[in-house]
Formats: structure tokens, C-alpha cells, sequence
């Protein structure tokens, strides 16, 4: 009996290799489509600049957050050169007082680039086994942008504010991000992408050993996280809200960005054992028929559908939070429902719609926004994988691989 079980297991164990190192031929040709997409139409010459950067937009412009997740993206085949080309791009545009804005082409003059810049400076420099590069002016440019961040804190208590919930990236987030230019909104995720931000800050510091500025930077981020508790953590709803600098109040309104501490691991294990069973998997707040739904159920604003052309964050499912909510998941050990997300997404992305969109339907499935989009979305089609591999590549701290070169023979 006992030779039996251990041929049953060996035989499981080929079984699961196989399923993640041959992607099924839907899967396969979608991929093979996205990628033709992106070096036909994201890969764009840009007025002023030398080389080719990479969009995900049809209309050629160039965003912030959106560069992160697209460069994961590429990573999974080895692909570098357009992370760092954006990035440099970006900065090369920095004015004096550290403000880098949130993209290239329009004019956005209040609206800095979200705290993601010494994100994907890790990113590329870890593909590349190299931090050399960042020596010098595009390290000073990093240290200038992290402190105009902190240029927003009106009230001196370490977090700084959205301009308006355009700025937030959830574009139409207004009962909790703010309306235009209103700088009250202490935002939570801008809180956890920030502190996220000094970590990779540290890191970059030690590589081009400033081990002084390193400790700071470490420091700095501890003692945010400690802030991100103390105000945004709410014990009796067991939830992160904003809170509205001018009164002093948090701003009950249950978005997605309240799960931002479980991606950024800030979240104590007690506090994440709440958001996850209270709200996350709430069937009547976020959990709907495709998660994760961008506003709870609950709020009088939710809808689902584009009303007028808009992207729709008020209840819609976007795949750059799902992918972050996912690997907060992992890293809280919920891996059963990291499991369910990771192939709820997947199939609303790819069984679900005949090509990749720019957001969802969180309650039909249906895409919606941008059709053939290939930027962000991207990440629908290798969250199993992810999950299989238990590999982060959004962990600062670890080797990036070109994972759908290696277990899917796939390059890009």
C-alpha cells in the first residue's frame, strides 16, 4: 500500500508540473496575440526621447502604475529594456522640485506620478543583475521625488494626500479619493504604495552602498507602516478607510484600496483575518460573481457597466488590484482563496471575453473600457501559474525570472 501512495503522489506531482509548464492551447494563442499586440501597437516612439517605450493604451499615452504591471508582465520573458527606457523617460522630465507627473504626454501639473518609480527601478535592475545605472542623477532623482510626496502632508502626520481620485488612479472614486484638486484624502493605498516605495528606496541605497541612507529609508518606512495602523485601521469594522485631512475623520467609504496593508504586509495577521473573511470573501461587498469588485456592494455609489464612457471604479474588477490582492493573499496564507481568485480571474479574462480588456464586470464577467487592450490586464493569464511557482515578482526581495519563457517555452 504504502509503494501505491507514493506512486499516487509522484503521479500527482507530474500531473501539477505538467499543468503549469503547458498552457492550454486557448490560453497559448491569447498570449501569443497579446504579445503581438504589444510590439505592434504598445511599443511607441515618443517625442523627445531616443528610444521605444511601451504603452498598454491604443491612444499612445504613457501612465504611471500602469508601467509597473505592464513590466511584470514582460519580465515573465526576460524583457527589461522598455522598464527601464519609461523610467528614464519619467525622470528625465522630473522639474526642480521633485514633481514627476503621472504621464508623458498629457499635461498633468498636479498630478504627480504615483509612488511606484523606485518600485520599478528594483524591477528592471533585478532582471538586469545591475543597480550601477541608478548612480548618480537617477538616484537623486528618486530621493527628490520621495520627498515632494511628503510636500502633501498638511497636517505633518506622515501621509500625504490624493490631489483627487483621477490622481489615486481609481479614476472615478470620488466619495473617498476626492474631487478635482481637493487635496484632502489621506489615502491608504497611497500610504502602502509610498511605504513600499522607501522599501525599495533602501534597497536601491544599499546596492550603490549609502548604507546610511539605506537605514534611514528602512526606518522611514517603519515608521509609516506603525502610521497606517494607528489612523486607517478601524477595529470596529475591522477594515482601512481613508481618512479626510481637513477634519480629522475617516472616511467610511469601503473601496479596494482598503486591501492595499495585505499587499504591502502591514496588515498584523489578526487584522488580515478580518478584512479577508468580513470583506473580502462577503458575497455582499467585494466577493461578487467575478472578483474583486472595486467598491463594496454596500455603497450607495456601487454600480457596475460604463455609463458614460468612464473607467468605472466604483464596483468594476480591475486585474492590477486583483493581482495585488492576490499576492497579499499568499502572503498571509490564504492560499485556497488565492487559488480561487487567481482562476476566477484568469477565466473571466480569458473564457469569459474573446480578447483582453481594460476592466470587468465584476458581476457578468463581461469586458468593458479599451477593447484589445494589452497593457496591465496582461497579468489575468499567469496569476495559476503564480500561484503553483509561489512566485512573487512583486516581492522586492526576490530574483525576477522569465517565468512563461521557462515553464511555458513561450517567448515574447
Amino acid at each position: 500500500m504504502a509503494a501505491v501512495r507514493l506512486l499516487l503522489i509522484f503521479v500527482l506531482a507530474v500531473s501539477a508540473f505538467a499543468q503549469q509548464s503547458a498552457p492550454s492551447p486557448k490560453l497559448r494563442s491569447r498570449l501569443m496575440e497579446l504579445n503581438q499586440d504589444i510590439r505592434s501597437k504598445g511599443i511607441l516612439p515618443l517625442e523627445g526621447s531616443s528610444t521605444k517605450l511601451l504603452t498598454g493604451y491604443s491612444y499612445g499615452e504613457f501612465y504611471d502604475w500602469d508601467l509597473y504591471f505592464e513590466n511584470i508582465y514582460l519580465s515573465y520573458y526576460g524583457v527589461s529594456d522598455y522598464n527601464l527606457n519609461n523610467l528614464k523617460a519619467f525622470l528625465d522630465r522630473q522639474k526642480p522640485d521633485g514633481f514627476v507627473s503621472r504621464s508623458l504626454i498629457t499635461k498633468r501639473d498636479l498630478e504627480d506620478f504615483k509612488p511606484f518609480l523606485a518600485q520599478i527601478a528594483v524591477l528592471g535592475s533585478r532582471q538586469r543583475h545591475d543597480f550601477t545605472w541608478l548612480q548618480g542623477k537617477y538616484y537623486l532623482r528618486l530621493v527628490r521625488y520621495i520627498d515632494r510626496w511628503y510636500g502633501y502632508d498638511g497636517d505633518h502626520n506622515g501621509l500625504p494626500v490624493w490631489n483627487s481620485a483621477g490622481h489615486s488612479g481609481m479614476d472615478n472614486q470620488d466619495s473617498r479619493a476626492g474631487f478635482v484638486n481637493s487635496f484632502t484624502t489621506e489615502g491608504v493605498d497611497l500610504a502602502c504604495y509610498l511605504y513600499r516605495e522607501l522599501q525599495a528606496m533602501a534597497i536601491i541605497a544599499d546596492q550603490l552602498g549609502r548604507k546610511d541612507e539605506a537605514a534611514a529609508y528602512r526606518e522611514q518606512a517603519t515608521t509609516l507602516a506603525k502610521t497606517i495602523n494607528a489612523v486607517f485601521w478601524d477595529e470596529k469594522d475591522g477594515f482601512y478607510y481613508d481618512r479626510n485631512e481637513k477634519t480629522g475623520q475617516l472616511i467610511r467609504v469601503r473601496s479596494i484600496a482598503g486591501f492595499t496593508p495585505l499587499w504591502a504586509g502591514i496588515a498584523s495577521k489578526t487584522q488580515a483575518d478580518r478584512l479577508v473573511n468580513e470583506h473580502l470573501v462577503n458575497q455582499n461587498e467585494f466577493w461578487l460573481e467575478y472578483p474583486v469588485a472595486t467598491y463594496a456592494r454596500t455603497e450607495p455609489d456601487y454600480y457596475q457597466g460604463v455609463k458614460y464612457g468612464e473607467c468605472n471604479w466604483r464596483g468594476s474588477a480591475w486585474i492590477p488590484t486583483n493581482y495585488m490582492i492576490f499576492h497579499g493573499l499568499m502572503r498571509y496564507g490564504y492560499r485556497d482563496v488565492a487559488r480561487e481568485l487567481a482562476e476566477s480571474t484568469q477565466h473571466m479574462a480569458l473564457d469569459r471575453n474573446p480578447v483582453t480588456r481594460e476592466f470587468y464586470n465584476a458581476e457578468t464577467g463581461e469586458g468593458e473600457g479599451l477593447e484589445r487592450f494589452w497593457g496591465w490586464s496582461s497579468l489575468a493569464y499567469v496569476m495559476p501559474l503564480e500561484l503553483e511557482l509561489n512566485y512573487d515578482p512583486t516581492d522586492l526581495n526576490t530574483d525576477i525570472r522569465p517565468i512563461i519563457a521557462e515553464k511555458w517555452n513561450l517567448n515574447f
